[in-house]
């Protein structure tokens, strides 16, 4: 089921997203010098959504429009809403537990934990993000076969 091709397909569909998630996850940790942990967990869990999902919806879009283009087509507001569900589905229920339990947990532990706290950002950043893309992984080959 899961072969290199698959991996390689996986990495270049999230890596953009994931670059601007990790920036701003590690500029946003920055907070924990105003805001207790938890308050800074949110943050950075916030702050990451926000860049990954921007890049996401972007490149989504892009693609759509640059495949109609290459058809002389105009994109639908019925392909776009497609889009939008997709995107909904694959993401949908892995985003909210990552979003309220699964990152803030990581984010807030892993720092306590390691008793580092930029060490145990990043280790909290992987820990979430290996739950979250193993989620939206499975969801995203599903929506591909259907």
């Amino acid at each position: 089921m899961f072969n290199k091709s698959n991996f390689k397909e996986w990495f270049d569909r999230y890596k953009y997203a994931e670059l601007a998630a990790t920036s701003a996850a590690v500029a946003s940790s920055q907070f924990s010098r105003i805001f207790d942990g938890l308050t800074t967990a949110y943050l950075i869990t916030f702050s990451e959504y926000f860049a990954f999902y921007g890049v996401i919806v972007f490149m989504a879009y892009k693609k759509l429009v640059e495949a109609n283009k290459s058809l002389d087509s105009d994109t639908s507001l019925r392909e776009l809403l497609l889009l939008l569900r997709n995107l909904f589905l694959e993401f949908g229920y892995p985003a909210v537990l990552d979003f309220f339990f699964i990152r803030p947990f990581c984010m807030y532990w892993m720092p306590l934990l390691t008793d580092n706290y930029f060490t145990g950002i990043i280790l909290g950043k992987i820990s979430a993000d290996s739950i979250f893309y193993g989620l939206a992984i499975v969801n995203y080959e599903w929506i591909k076969r259907k």
